[in-house]
This record gives structure tokens, sequence and C-alpha cells, in this order.
């Protein structure tokens, strides 16, 4: 049946490349044109945050390239890894480049594409479950709840130079999102943390790490906004992860079907919500 479903899909054509987002972890997240990509590709191109699980999806002659970037450590620079799409195309081959999350989620999606233009090579952009969804999903916490939030921010911890982006107006996200979700914020945290609580958040209000998101490797610690970098430091977990502070944090008890797959006890929902339509 698979394998019908995916005949019918668009095919992955020499010359061309795929931008294909592979989801925060677990291989049942793919997509199946991004497993179509995975099985018809004669040269992968994925970074530091593709599972391996999902790359054994692959076409068996296809070439697996690792093209990893991650703050802190050695990595490709990213004009070399688009140039090196543009080479492979211009060669015949059958490009993947596959990408944890989603490619157009702080994934360098877009600078990849215009470089892909620039040099007249096709392409496609194949979106993924972003792990400020999916993560927060697979830990239990919702990024949305009606009882709690109708917004929500996602943020990077960092720029392209590894600081804090100076653009940010801590303020304005500070007051205006109740659920603010961080990607790649672990090594800026204490900066990140003091300038939540000059703009006014609550030292009080729970947040969550969530590290190897979506994989059998996943942890998350529950904490404060007060306590976080305590938390943090004796936990002992580190990048990748994301970090959500909100409300929605406190769902977890409730709403951690992974950990009741392993036989934790969900709680009642700790807001007291009534049933649709049950009066006041």
């Amino acid at each position: 049946m698979t394998g019908d479903v995916l005949q019918h899909l668009p095919s992955l054509e020499p010359g061309h490349v795929w931008l294909a987002g592979a989801g925060p972890g677990d291989p049942g997240l793919l997509t199946l044109l991004s497993l179509r990509g995975l099985q018809q590709a004669d040269v992968i191109v994925h970074d530091a945050l593709v599972d391996d699980a999902c790359l054994s999806f692959a076409n068996p002659a296809a070439v697996l390239e690792y093209a990893g970037k991650r703050g802190g450590k050695p990595s490709a620079r990213q004009r070399d890894i688009s140039l090196r799409l543009v080479e492979l195309a211009k060669s015949g081959k059958r490009v993947l480049r596959l990408k944890g999350g989603d490619p157009f989620v702080f994934g360098r999606g877009g600078e990849e594409a215009l470089m892909l233009i620039e040099h007249h090579v096709p392409f496609r952009i194949i979106p993924g479950i972003t792990a400020g969804i999916g993560g927060l999903a697979y830990a239990g916490i919702p990024a949305t709840h009606r009882d709690i939030n109708h917004a929500v921010t996602f943020l990077t911890g960092h720029d392209a130079s590894g600081k804090v982006p100076d653009r940010l107006d801590w303020a304005a996200i500070a007051k205006g999102s109740p659920v603010i979700v961080m990607y790649m914020a672990m090594k800026h945290l204490s900066h990140i943390r003091q300038q939540l609580l000059l703009a006014g958040r609550s030292a009080a209000e729970p947040l969550a790490f969530i590290c190897d998101a979506a994989t059998p490797r996943q942890r998350v610690v529950e904490t404060t906004l007060g306590d976080a970098e305590t938390a943090l430091a004796r936990s002992g977990l580190e990048p990748p992860a994301i970090i959500v502070l909100g409300e929605v944090v406190r769902l977890r008890p409730s709403l951690d079907w992974l950990g009741a797959l392993g036989g934790r006890t969900l709680l009642p929902d700790p807001f007291g919500a009534q049933p649709q339509g049950a009066s006041a």
C-alpha cells in the first residue's frame, strides 16, 4: 500500500534539489515526500539533527554527505553547503538536502534556496514537523491550549554570529506572548532569562527543557524561569534542546502520553476545565 502511494508522488529528477524536513527525530514523523526523496536520491546532504533512524530509509546506493552545523562546534560554512548543493545538481545528481525539523523554521532553507535560484537549479521545498511543535507534543506539552493561550512565539537563541539576536524586542515578546518556544537557546539561557524577568515575566512561571525530542533519548526537565539555570546545570542536559516557557508546561503531568506508555499515571486537568457546553 505504501509503495502504491509513493508511486503517485512527484519524482526527484536528475539535476534537481529537494530541500526537505525530516521532523524532530522519530522516523514516523517523516512526510511521504521526504521518504520519497530518501528512496530516490543519489546524494543525501544531511545535517546533524537528522536522526539515524530516518537515514535508514535511504536508497542503498545513495551517497550520504554530512553537513551538520552545531553551535560551538566545528561546522561547514553555510555558503559552502549551499554551493555544494549547486555543484551536485549541476553534475546531474538527484539531491536531497535533509534537515531536522522544517527547512524554513530556523533551518537555513531559505538561504540555500536563494543560492539554487541564483545558479538556476530547480528545487522543491518539503516542509517538516518543526521541533517547536513536534518536540513539545512528544513531551506532552501543547503549544496552544484554548484555556491558556491564543498566541505562541517561536524564537532562536542565537543569530548567525552565535550571539543573542539583537533585534529581538524582549519586552514586546514577554508582554505579548503567553507561550515562548526557544530554539538553540541553552548557550545564552542566562541572558535570555534575565531579559524576560526584566520585561515582567514571573520567576515562578513554569519552564521546560526538551532534549533530543522525539527520539529514544528524549529527556524533559520541568522547572521555572527563576530556577532555570540551576535546573539546567543540575540536569546535565546538552543541546539539541527546545525550551518552552508558559502555563502550558503545567499540562505535562496530564498529557505525557509517552510517559503513560511506560506506566506513568496521568493526572486530571490541572486547570479544571469543564467539558464544552457545561455551565460555569
